[in-house]
C-alpha cells in the first residue's frame, strides 16, 4: 500500500449519473472524499453533481465529461451498463493510465437479466483489463450491492462487497472505498474470480423478484 495518507485520492465515478454511481458517489463525498461525476454529456454530469451537493448541503462534488473526470482523478470507478462498457472504457483509457480502476459493471443482457451470461472476455472486469492495458490496475467490486438505498445514510447494507484483482495495493484501495461507503469489503482473490461476483448479480435479481425484495445480498460468515 502507498505511504500516502489518502491512497484513494480524487475519485472519478464514470457513469455517475445512474443510480448505482450516484449513490456510491454520495456516500464517498459524505465521507469527505473529493468526488467527480463523469458523464458523456457535461451538462448531465453537472446536474447530477448539483443534486448530490444539495443532499450533502455543501459543494463537494464536481461534474465533468468522462474523459476529463478520469484524467483529473487518482482512482477511477466505472458504473455503466454492460452495453456501454467497451465504448466508455475507450473514452477514459488515456486518463486512466497508471491508476486504480474499479469496475462495477455486470454483463447483464436484457431481457434475461436474471440469467447468468458470460461475456466474450469471460468477465467484464477481465475485458476492462484487456482494453485498458497493463499500466492500469483493474479491481472488480460492488456488483452485488443494490442501489435502492445508497442515498439513505441511515441504511447500512448487510451485503459484503466481494473485491477481486491482481494487484494487492489496488485491492486495498478498493476495500478502503468499500469502507468509506459504510460496507465491508472481502478480498476474494485474483481478477479472474470476478466471474463469481458478476454472476451472483443475476441470482440476486432472481431472488429479489421471487421474494419481492429490493436489496438481497451476499454475506460471508465466519469473519469478525
Amino acid at each position: 500500500m502507498s505511504d500516502s495518507p489518502n491512497p484513494i485520492g480524487t475519485i472519478a465515478v464514470i457513469g455517475g449519473t445512474g443510480n448505482e454511481g450516484s449513490g456510491l458517489a454520495f456516500r464517498w463525498a459524505n465521507a469527505g472524499h473529493d468526488v467527480i461525476i463523469g458523464s458523456r454529456a457535461l451538462e448531465k454530469a453537472e446536474a447530477a453533481a448539483a443534486e448530490l451537493n444539495g443532499l450533502l448541503g455543501r459543494e463537494d462534488v464536481r461534474g465533468m465529461t468522462n474523459a476529463d473526470a478520469a484524467a483529473a482523478a487518482q482512482t477511477v470507478v466505472l458504473t455503466v451498463p454492460y452495453a456501454a462498457h467497451r465504448a466508455t472504457i475507450e473514452m477514459v483509457r488515456d486518463g486512466s493510465q497508471g491508476k486504480v480502476f474499479v469496475d462495477v459493471t455486470v454483463p447483464l443482457k436484457p431481457p434475461k437479466v436474471g440469467v447468468v451470461q458470460l461475456p466474450e472476455g469471460r468477465t467484464a472486469a477481465e475485458e476492462a483489463q484487456a482494453l485498458l492495458g497493463p499500466d492500469v490496475r483493474v479491481v472488480s467490486a460492488f456488483q452485488n450491492i443494490s442501489a435502492a438505498h445508497l442515498k439513505d445514510l441511515g441504511y447500512v447494507p448487510e451485503s459484503d462487497v466481494l473485491v477481486s484483482g491482481d494487484d494487492a495495493d489496488a485491492k486495498e484501495v478498493a476495500i478502503a472505498l468499500v469502507q468509506a461507503a459504510g460496507m465491508r469489503g472481502v478480498d476474494v482473490g485474483p481478477l479472474a474470480n470476478a466471474i463469481v461476483a458478476e454472476g451472483l448479480t443475476s441470482i440476486l435479481i432472481t431472488i429479489n423478484r421471487r421474494y419481492k425484495l429490493k436489496d438481497s445480498g451476499i454475506r460471508i460468515t465466519g469473519l469478525a
